[in-house]
């Protein structure tokens, strides 16, 4: 199942009221990748978070398909998350003394129906992405293009419908950067899930069906592609 966005008068506040975010309107088609550009600081980490309901939201609608998570509690969010939601973090977030298979597999902790699933899942992906077959390996020994493909493969290891990426090749060198994106715009395009990248990386905007632009915390356009 793939799912279609729908975002409108979306306001995130911190203290004291101050403006965080701002996005009056955003409609994505399922299956379709996109990316938000903008400086540090613009936002978009925080819309991706928003996206994902891992931060409160002071007004307005963010819906997937028929499910309007923003008027879920947070348990409620968290369930949607399992269900459909794979999230790639800058930071890798990663078990430095588990493999890369258990890495990929952590979801499986979680939703124990599933956990074979997602097992094989994770190791799929992992093969997809080169990383297969040494299980004894800890992550601790990976570089960082490594470390990155195991964040890609626990994201993809259930089977999620949207796969939202905050800055996935910031820490990377160019080629790593590179073959990254290039897979993960694949992977994503073979299974028609919904793809939303929030990242400075012009090889990532290139790749993308369409580009979103962020600035002071607002939504301030998208951005023409050639035809």
């Amino acid at each position: 199942m793939t799912l279609s966005l729908s975002v409108s008068g979306l306001k995130v506040e911190g203290e004291g009221g101050r403006r965080i975010l701002e996005a009056d309107a955003l409609d994505v088609a399922a299956g379709t990748a996109i990316a938000i550009r903008g400086p540090s600081g613009a936002g978009k980490s925080t819309l991706l978070f928003a996206l994902a309901g891992l931060v409160p939201i002071a007004k307005g609608s963010v819906r997937w398909g028929e499910t309007e998570i923003s008027a879920l509690k947070e348990d409620g969010r968290a369930a949607f998350r399992r269900a459909h939601i794979g999230m790639i973090f800058q930071d890798f977030l990663l078990f430095e003394e588990l493999s890369a298979q258990a890495n990929a597999s952590l979801a499986g902790a979680y939703v124990r129906k599933r956990r074979q699933n997602i097992g094989e899942g994770a190791r799929a992906a992992l093969e997809r992405l080169g990383l297969s077959g040494d299980d004894a390996r800890t992550v601790a020994t990976f570089s960082g293009g490594e470390r990155q493909r195991v964040a890609v493969a626990r994201a993809l290891a259930a089977e999620p419908s949207i796969i939202l990426a905050d800055e996935p090749t910031a820490s990377l060198d160019r080629a790593a950067a590179d073959a990254l994106v290039d897979d993960l715009i694949q992977m994503t395009r073979e299974s028609g899930r919904t793809l939303i990248v929030a990242s400075h990386d012009l090889k990532v905007h290139q790749s993308v069906d369409r580009l979103i632009d962020v600035a002071d915390g607002c939504l301030v356009g998208e951005a023409l592609r050639d035809a």
